[in-house]
């Protein structure tokens, strides 16, 4: 995603700084920490409609077929990820 938006050149060269999340951009998946109700995944799944291209929402919230993902990607340089809960990891 970061490449589409043409800032991919940015990313570190050193995987220990990938793991470290010292790369531009964040990307808050539901049922983490920071997004933890799987219910909003129906809001998204109303608005994105995913069954246009062959996903389906269960009543238990996941994706199908099982390789599905979803996520919100923000791309601000200072976007990082944190818990709901509060605080930064």
């Amino acid at each position: 995603v970061r490449a589409e938006l043409g800032f991919g050149g940015e990313d570190p060269v050193d995987v220990e700084d990938m793991f470290a999340l010292k790369y531009r951009g964040a990307r808050f998946s539901l049922g983490y920490p920071a997004c933890p109700d799987l219910e909003d995944r129906a809001k998204i799944a109303e608005l994105l409609r995913p069954q246009r291209i062959g996903v389906q929402l269960s009543e238990e919230f996941q994706l199908h077929p099982e390789q599905s993902t979803d996520a919100i990607v923000v791309h601000h340089p200072e976007a990082s990820y944190f818990n709901a809960g509060g605080g930064r990891p």
